[in-house]
């Protein structure tokens, strides 16, 4: 068992309407897993948690892509005073200890380098790293 499979059962219980099991599936991801990953939030196809997901933290209303790996030690949050959550893209990459916070939104390719801190918007196919993450790069795709 690993967080991501106890968040899919929390999240098929809490969509069928049986409100006991996906809390249950929630203190289990952070009992067993060591980290938060609540039924809640949502999360696309295919999206990993690096090394279990020890220690992730993601916010019960963000919203995941597919294909998005999260490091370890990341977190997906709020900021006091701000409403939004941050909404992630597909095929993101997050790195360890990254820090996304606050209504933000990654764009679909973006690459969140380890221990940064997001407090803005990323475009798609952006590389960004630092406190507070700034864009390092943009990724030229070749046409088919």
């Amino acid at each position: 068992m690993n967080a991501m499979t106890l968040y899919r059962i929390g999240r098929r219980f809490r969509q069928w309407g049986i409100p006991v099991v996906p809390r249950l599936m929630d203190k289990l991801v952070v009992v067993l897993c060591r980290c938060v990953v609540p039924s809640r939030c949502e999360i696309g196809e295919g999206t990993e948690l690096g090394y279990g997901g020890i220690a992730v933290v993601i916010h019960e209303r963000a919203v995941v892509g597919k294909k998005v790996m999260i490091g370890p030690c990341v977190t997906l949050g709020g900021r006091s005073g701000i409403v939004g959550v941050p909404v992630i893209g597909d095929d993101v990459l997050i790195g360890t200890g990254a820090k996304v916070l606050g209504d933000v939104r990654v764009g679909d390719r973006a690459v969140i380098g380890a221990n940064a801190v997001v407090l803005q918007s990323v475009p798609a196919d952006a590389v960004v790293a630092g406190v507070p993450a700034k864009i390092v790069r943009i990724q030229v795709h070749a046409s088919s």
